[in-house]
């Protein structure tokens, strides 16, 4: 049986685009949330948190919802990067939060002292130092949307040739007894994955020593 290249792209491309589009969003949110007092974070820390503990199905199941009166969306790769994005955003605050948290708070000080909007101290000051940490963030953030299931195939379903998902794919392909190219692609992304996570790992300790 000749293997299906289509899944394996269409699955980078919705986990690059949802990473890129999660950035801004993300970084936001784990700004404002190392603005706020320690004994505000909790509720916050909670919501933000919430789309990464509860079960993939569920997330999809709401997502559906959602997309209830959009059926051009539905079922089709646009809405797996929105639907990756419910939890590539979360995973990007969170670790981002503990990035912006760690910085030395000097530096942004210093700045505001020079009449640094808040803003623009985050963006000037803050982003640049935190880059390492960052960086492994968002590759952290690109390997779960390339490695979720339950969310995408909920609302992108396995439309071959259109919405036809990896892990939906590979799914498939094990179940008809296709095990030859599950396992070629199964190997590829595993791979690529360790080499995210990898990257991932070089950049935490790299920016925080320095």
């Amino acid at each position: 049986m000749a293997l299906d290249w289509f899944p394996l792209w269409l699955s980078l491309r919705v986990a690059a685009l949802a990473t890129a589009l999660s950035l801004p969003a993300g970084l936001a949110l784990a700004w404002l949330m190392a603005q706020r007092a320690t004994r505000d974070r909790g509720p916050a820390g909670v919501m933000a948190a919430l789309p990464l503990a509860l079960p993939p199905t569920v997330l999809g199941y709401y997502a559906l919802a959602l997309l209830a009166g959009q059926g051009w969306l539905r079922f089709t790769w646009p809405a797996a990067v929105a639907a990756a994005m419910v939890q590539a955003i979360p995973l990007l605050a969170i670790s981002a939060r503990a990035a912006l948290e760690g910085l030395d708070r000097n530096y942004e000080r210093a700045a505001r002292s020079l009449g640094a909007s808040g803003w623009r101290v985050f963006w000037r000051v803050s982003l640049p130092l935190a880059r390492g940490p960052l960086a492994a963030a968002a590759a952290l953030a690109f390997a779960r949307s390339l490695g979720d299931f339950g969310v995408t195939l909920m609302v992108a379903g396995f439309v071959p040739g259109r919405g036809e998902m990896l892990d939906a794919a590979l799914r498939q392909a094990a179940e008809s007894g296709a095990g030859a190219p599950a396992r070629v692609v199964a190997v590829l992304v595993s791979v690529a994955v360790i080499v995210v996570l990898a990257l991932a790992g070089r950049l935490i300790p790299r920016q925080v020593q320095g």
